[in-house]
């Protein structure tokens, strides 16, 4: 992969992300935070680097992702869990977890009509953030996305 090519496409990305604090969300009824963590998430994965052609993917998205945000009013998918917050206690060794919420949010969306899931993340009592956006399903070089309009009562 071309890296100046990459290099330019981060920075796009970067630019756009960063030209906005927060997106009104109607379902949550209020403004979902964009900050850095959403930004990093979108390049690493379990603290490794995601592969340059998956980032490229998810930042050619990520203007896609905020149209779904502004207009969703229903969450199709919820997650909660609890992680690990810092390092373990030197005095003890445990570790402080919180409470984390996920959210997903669906949509067929852009000129190609791609259905994307964006992900939307609250860490304890904290304000929900951009997580993350990424295809609902694989998408094959070349093919479209299988999104059936016509005779859907017929399959």
């Amino acid at each position: 992969m071309d890296i100046t090519y990459f290099n330019e496409k981060k920075t796009i990305a970067k630019n756009f992300f960063q030209s906005r604090n927060s997106i009104y969300n109607p379902y949550f009824e209020t403004n979902i935070i964009l900050n850095s963590d959403g930004l990093h998430h979108l390049q690493f994965s379990a603290r490794r680097e995601r592969n340059k052609k998956e980032q490229l993917l998810k930042f050619s998205l990520l203007p896609l992702a905020f149209k779904v945000i502004e207009k969703s009013g229903t969450v199709q998918e919820y997650r909660k869990s609890l992680i690990i917050i810092g390092k373990k206690s030197k005095r003890d060794g445990l570790s402080l977890t919180k409470e984390v919420q996920y959210w997903a949010l669906v949509a067929i969306v852009g000129q190609k009509q791609i259905k994307i899931r964006v992900i939307l993340r609250r860490v304890g009592d904290g304000n929900i953030t951009f997580w993350s956006v990424m295809p609902y399903s694989k998408l094959k070089h070349g093919e479209p996305q299988k999104l059936y309009t016509d005779n859907i009562a017929d399959e």
